[in-house]
């Protein structure tokens, strides 16, 4: 399977199946090592974060707690610069350790905003984990403590990530062969 159509959008195999898993599992062995002792909630950052969050949760070895969130800052393939709240948390996060599972960071507005809302909370500390990570587009200084894939600025679809909500059910990950 090399390539894929969306609405409008052709896309092109970009990461198997097969990568993708072994990069979650990765991510979970370094998370079950450094954080096994610790009191944790993860926070999956919905729509996109789904797939990557479910793969990443059932390979955690320790008992933690887990919750989701929905932002948005796209419309289209495009970013919109505003990050809206769409779904707030009700779990009591003071004293926790958060980890924040998203699918993609690109310019890291996203995953700025929730963080500010998040210290609100009072949490012991926060780690951010992500699957992908646009290090072209990428400019806050929130340390990334888990980083899957660094891939280019292209527009990507698959494992959860969508193009006007079609395509996050694929399991591979495609990027966008026209503009």
């Amino acid at each position: 399977m090399g390539g894929i159509t969306l609405l409008d959008k052709h896309f092109k195999l970009y990461l198997t199946s097969e990568k993708i898993q072994t990069e979650v599992q990765r991510i979970a062995d370094s998370i079950n090592n450094d954080l096994k002792n610790e009191d944790v909630i993860f926070i999956g950052i919905l729509n996109g974060a789904f797939m990557f969050a479910s793969d990443l949760l059932r390979r955690i070895t320790f008992n933690a707690q887990v919750s989701f969130v929905k932002l948005t800052s796209y419309l289209g393939t495009v970013s919109t610069g505003k990050v809206k709240r769409l779904i707030g948390i009700n779990e009591v996060l003071k004293d926790k350790t958060v980890v924040i599972i998203e699918d993609i960071i690109d310019s890291g507005t996203t995953i700025e905003s929730i963080i500010d809302q998040l210290r609100g909370f009072m949490p012991k500390q926060i780690y951010v984990t992500t699957l992908l990570l646009k290090t072209e587009t990428y400019n806050k200084n929130v340390h990334l403590d888990y980083v899957g894939f660094n891939i280019p600025n292209d527009y990507v679809v698959g494992y959860g990530l969508d193009y006007r909500g079609f395509g996050r059910n694929l399991r591979n990950i495609y990027r966008i062969e026209e503009k």
